[in-house]
């Protein structure tokens, strides 16, 4: 899909290497003590494809490879309904501030919104400021606090 000179393009299986490269970076960008499980390594990419409700895209800008997104579709825990869900937007820390995030996050809203979900919604990352002034931007609303409680692994 094409939105203003950035376009998703879908990973292909043969770009695993480099998708977990730069998956690994998006996640190391978010908390500095992420260190990837072997699950990690042998299941995430696999289990994101074999889903075709997921949507796992590289973004382009202007010709330049800029970072991945991946979104989709869930079904509703108890009701007969689908979630629009974005899970990961990632751009290279050098290409950021150029609108890059904010025309794919577009695009990729676009998609779902195809699909008729009852919502679309996604996470943030506590203290990401930038990424909560991305999607307030983008008419998403602050619902909820997540609370988790890590198992050990």
């Amino acid at each position: 899909m094409v939105g203003s000179g950035v376009e998703l393009v879908a990973i292909k299986p043969a770009e695993r290497d480099e998708f977990m490269r730069v998956a690994e970076l998006h996640f190391r960008g978010l908390s500095s003590t992420f260190t990837p499980h072997e699950d990690w390594k042998r299941s995430y990419f696999e289990t994101i494809l074999a889903n075709p409700q997921f949507f796992l895209r590289w973004i382009f800008s202007e010709g330049e490879r800029s970072g991945f997104i991946l979104y989709g579709l869930e079904p509703h825990r108890f009701l007969p309904r689908r979630t629009g869900v974005i899970f990961e937007l990632y751009v290279d820390p050098e290409k950021r501030r150029r609108g890059i995030a904010r025309l794919a996050a577009q695009i990729a809203i676009r998609e779902l919104q195809l699909h008729g979900p009852s919502k679309i919604q996604l996470e943030v990352v506590e203290g990401n400021e930038e990424a909560a002034a991305l999607w307030t931007s983008l008419g998403f609303e602050k619902v909820t606090e997540r609370y988790v409680l890590a198992a050990k692994l």
